[in-house]
C-alpha cells in the first residue's frame, strides 16, 4: 500500500504504538490524503472498513469518493 505523507501531526510521529485505535485510524487517513477534519470523523466511525477505504485510495480513488462508496447505508426503519 502506498503512503502519501500530506501533513505532519505530532500524534502520528510517535515512535511507540498509538494511544488508541481511533488515533491510529486518523493518522493513517491523514497519511493518504484525507483532510484532518474528515479523517477525524471517519476514524471515529467504526462502521467504515478502514482497510477497504485505504485500498480504494491506494488504487487512485479520491478520498471523498472512496468514503462515499464505502459509507454505511442508513436505515430508514
Amino acid at each position: 500500500m502506498t503512503t502519501k505523507f500530506v501533513h505532519e501531526h505530532p500524534e502520528c510521529r510517535s515512535t511507540g504504538p498509538p494511544v488508541d485505535v481511533t488515533t491510529w485510524r486518523r493518522c493513517r487517513l491523514i497519511e493518504v490524503g484525507f483532510a484532518p477534519d474528515l479523517a477525524d470523523a471517519v476514524a471515529r466511525d467504526q462502521r467504515i472498513d478502514l482497510h477497504a477505504l485505504l485500498g480504494l485510495v491506494d488504487r487512485g480513488c479520491p478520498p471523498a469518493l472512496a468514503l462515499r462508496i464505502l459509507a454505511p447505508v442508513e436505515s430508514s426503519a
